[in-house]
C-alpha cells in the first residue's frame, strides 16, 4: 500500500504502517494535551497505540488461520480506521471463508476475556460513551474496546468480517458469486440505513462508516465477478504479443524515440536471446534523461525487479501479480525468453469485453466458454 512504510516482519507477514497514522496519534496528542498537559497527551498516545495493538492481533487472527489453509498474509498495514490484512486470495470453500472471518474477532473476545479476569468483573458500561477519557482506568477501557471491535466487525456488511460470515453461511446453501452479491446487497442496505441515521442524529462518523460499508460492499462482488470472469483463463489469452522492446545496448535517447513515436509507456529490456532484463517506464526514462542525458544506458534507469508468469498460469495469479507490480508483469518461457506483456489496460479492456459479452451469454450449468482462446 502507498504512503506506508514498513516496520518489520512477523510470521512472514511485513507489519506496515500508513504515515496518515502518525496524523491520528499528533491529533490525539494535541486534544489531549489542550485539556490536561503533556501528561493527559501521553496518556492518550498510550491508549491510542495499546488499541491499534489490539488491532494487529486482530488482524493475524485472521493471518494465522489463513495460513492454516495455504493462504499467505503479504502485510498488514494499520490506518487510521483500523487494520488490513492483504491475504493472497479469499477462500472460497465456505468452511475455510467462516474459520479465517471468525479468527480475528475471536482473537478480540480472547482479549477482552483476560481484561476480564484481571479486573475481577465488568467495568460500568458508561465507559463505552467516551473510551477515550482518561478519569477511566485504561484496562477498562481497552475491554470496552474489544468489546467494541467484535460487535462493529461482526456486522453482517462488507468489508467486515461479518459480511464474510453471512457470505460463507449463504454459499453453503448457494453458489459463492450469488452469495456475495446477496451479502453485498444486504451491506449496502445496511450502509444505507446507517447514513440515514447519521445524518439524521448529526453524526459525520456514522455517515463515513456508511459510506465505508457501501463503498466495501461494491468492491467485493465486484472482485468476486473478476475472478468468476477470468477462471480458466491462461495468462497467454489474454497477453499482449505486439510491442516494442529495447535492447539491453540501447540507450536512454533511444528509448525516448520509442516513446514519442508509439503509444507505449513501458518497454521491456531484453538481450540477444530475448530473455527479458527489465522494463524502463517512462517516468524512469524522464528521470534518466533529466539527471543522465539522452546517452545514458537503459540498464542503469531500468526497474531490474520485474515480476514474471509462465504463459500457462492462470489469469489469476497474472491478477495478484499485478496488483502488487508498479508496471506490467512479463509472460516468460521457462527458460527466460519474453513472449508477452500483462498491463492493468490490457486486462481492464478484456474484462469489460467479457462482461459484455457475458450479459448476453444464455444462462448455462456449465463454466462459461473461453472467448479469448485461439484456435489451435
Amino acid at each position: 500500500m502507498t504512503w506506508s512504510i514498513p516496520l518489520g516482519r512477523v510470521f512472514g507477514t511485513e507489519i506496515r504502517i500508513h504515515l496518515t497514522f502518525f496524523l491520528l496519534l499528533a491529533w490525539i496528542g494535541w486534544a489531549h494535551g489542550a485539556r490536561g498537559g503533556t501528561e493527559a497527551a501521553v496518556a492518550g498516545i498510550v491508549f491510542i497505540l495499546l488499541l491499534f495493538g489490539c488491532v494487529l492481533l486482530h488482524e493475524f487472527g485472521h493471518s494465522l488461520a489463513a495460513r492454516r489453509y495455504g493462504i499467505a498474509t503479504p502485510d498488514i498495514t494499520l490506518l487510521p480506521i483500523g487494520g488490513v490484512a492483504r491475504l493472497e486470495r479469499i477462500p472460497e470453500k465456505p468452511s475455510e471463508e467462516l474459520v479465517v472471518a471468525l479468527a480475528g474477532p475471536a482473537v478480540n473476545v480472547v482479549i477482552a476475556l483476560i481484561l476480564l479476569v484481571i479486573l475481577g468483573g465488568v467495568p460500568p458500561i458508561d465507559m463505552l460513551a467516551n473510551p477515550e477519557n482518561a478519569d477511566h482506568p485504561l484496562l477498562a477501557r481497552l475491554f470496552w474496546v474489544n468489546v467494541t471491535l467484535v460487535v462493529f466487525n461482526m456486522l453482517p456488511a462488507f468489508p467486515m468480517d461479518g459480511g464474510r460470515v453471512l457470505r460463507a453461511l449463504l454459499a453453503t446453501r448457494m453458489a459463492h458469486r450469488r452469495a456475495t452479491d446477496v451479502a453485498a446487497t444486504i451491506g449496502q442496505v445496511m450502509a444505507f440505513g446507517l447514513g440515514f441515521l447519521g445524518l439524521v442524529a448529526g453524526a459525520p462518523l456514522l455517515v463515513f462508516v456508511a459510506l465505508f460499508v457501501w463503498l466495501g460492499a461494491g468492491a467485493e462482488s465486484q472482485a468476486v465477478r473478476t475472478r468468476e470472469l477470468t477462471r480458466g483463463i491462461p495468462a497467454r489469452e489474454a497477453m499482449l504479443t505486439r510491442f516494442e522492446t529495447l535492447p539491453v545496448s540501447a540507450s536512454v535517447g533511444a528509448a525516448v524515440e520509442l516513446l514519442l513515436q508509439t503509444s507505449q509507456t513501458d518497454f521491456p529490456v531484453v538481450d540477444g536471446a530475448g530473455r527479458l532484463r527489465g522494463v524502463l517506464t517512462r517516468s524512469d526514462m524522464i528521470r534518466a534523461l533529466r539527471e543522465a542525458g539522452p546517452d545514458a544506458p537503459v540498464l542503469d534507469a531500468m526497474q531490474r525487479e520485474v515480476p514474471t508468469i509462465g504463459p500457462r498460469a492462470s489469469l489469476d495469479e497474472a491478477m495478484m501479480a499485478l496488483q502488487a507490480a508498479a508496471g506490467p508483469v512479463g509472460v516468460v518461457e521457462a527458460d527466460g525468453r519474453l513472449v508477452g506483456l500483462l498491463t492493468q489496460e490490457n486486462l481492464g479492456e478484456m474484462l469489460m469485453v467479457e462482461a459484455a459479452r457475458g450479459a448476453r451469454r444464455p444462462p448455462t450449468d456449465g463454466p462459461p466458454p473461453n472467448p479469448w482462446a485461439r484456435p489451435a
